[in-house]
């Protein structure tokens, strides 16, 4: 622990001498706040010229196209569940 007021590598606010936490976040010794603690921010973020769609092609691949089968049966099913609602809102208004 440093002896005389330094800077918190938390939160940057200044700390008095001898302080066990940091008067302004709370950060001590035991939460993360040591001698290395100013040689990082803690964040681990992209750059700024970070590419979500590349990333996400790469750690996931290009999104999968429906076959012909799997189009078939979501067709299939919107026109039996377009039907089935036209014969409900019919059986009230053909009453």
């Amino acid at each position: 622990m440093p002896k005389g007021p330094f800077e918190c590598p938390v939160c940057g606010e200044d700390v008095p001498a001898k302080a066990k936490s940091c008067p302004h976040c709370g950060a001590c010794d035991k939460s993360g706040w040591n001698e290395d603690a100013s040689a990082a921010d803690g964040l681990d973020l992209p750059d700024d010229d970070f590419n979500y769609e590349e990333f996400a092609r790469k750690e996931f691949g290009s999104p999968a196209k429906l076959s012909d089968k799997q189009l078939w049966w979501k067709v299939t099913a919107a026109v039996l569940l377009l039907l089935i609602v036209v014969a409900f809102v019919a059986q009230f208004f053909l009453r």
